[in-house]
């Protein structure tokens, strides 16, 4: 048994406004699945398919008061094509942001309602990802996040250091998923959070089971949905789909 990255759950105040920005960024098409939630996903793509990790943009009245601990990084081919990506998110109401990152040659940015994002610099490691080179989640332990994900989903590890931890489809497609080392403690909910699923004919309870001998943990929010709310071993909420 296994589940795979499907998608990001991104809350917003305005989920329609906020899902025409991100389908304007990532040129994706957006439909939804009831009121209060867009999905954004490739034009053309056949859900799910580890070529692309969508995005579930889902409403919600409470703020955002912390800098988020799961973001998606964007890639771009030359530093002319990084300049001008820039330009024409400012456009589209984007603001540069600054999380102390410091001199670096990335650019960090700020969605509509403050999300934080990074438009990347060229990177021949991303040159085949689509728009969404990595999602990347903040950590206290890479090596401690790795052993847990990369046993809970059935994505290869690529690296693994004090630092940082990289994974990514063991089909060798689509974006990178990213733990990285930071000093913040984690203290609210993450209103950035990943979707996973597993396969056809597998057991949700089995599956929920087997993730919390991993070391998963169970997490009430109050929810009454027919998928698993859980939380990895650094305290940040998933979503356990309903198999597909």
């Amino acid at each position: 048994m296994a589940t795979r990255l499907v998608q990001i759950n991104m809350k917003a105040r305005d989920d329609s406004a906020l899902g025409g920005f991100w389908a304007e960024v990532l040129g994706w098409e957006v439909s939804s699945e009831g009121p209060g939630v867009t999905n954004l996903e490739p034009e053309g793509f056949v859900y799910p398919d580890p070529v692309a990790v969508c995005i579930d943009l889902v409403v919600s009245p409470e703020p955002k008061t912390v800098k988020n601990r799961v973001h998606v990084d964007l890639a771009t081919t030359s530093t002319a094509h990084q300049a001008e990506m820039v330009a024409r998110l400012k456009e589209l109401g984007a603001t540069l942001t600054d999380v102390g990152q410091g001199e670096v040659p990335w650019t960090v940015m700020a969605d509509p309602e403050g999300n934080e994002f990074c438009v990347l610099e060229p990177r021949e490691v991303y040159r085949d990802t689509g728009p969404i080179a990595a999602v990347v989640v903040d950590c206290a332990d890479p090596r401690a996040m790795a052993r847990f994900w990369s046993d809970a989903m059935d994505w290869t590890l690529h690296k693994v250091t004090d630092q940082a931890a990289v994974l990514r489809s063991a089909k060798d497609v689509g974006p990178y998923l990213e733990f990285i080392r930071t000093p913040d403690v984690k203290s609210v909910w993450n209103r950035v959070h990943l979707d996973v699923r597993p396969y056809p004919g597998d057991d949700l309870e089995a599956e929920a089971a087997r993730l919390r001998t991993l070391g998963a943990t169970s997490v009430d929010l109050g929810q009454n949905v027919p998928w698993k709310v859980l939380a990895d071993p650094e305290g940040n909420e998933f979503c356990l789909l309903t198999p597909s």
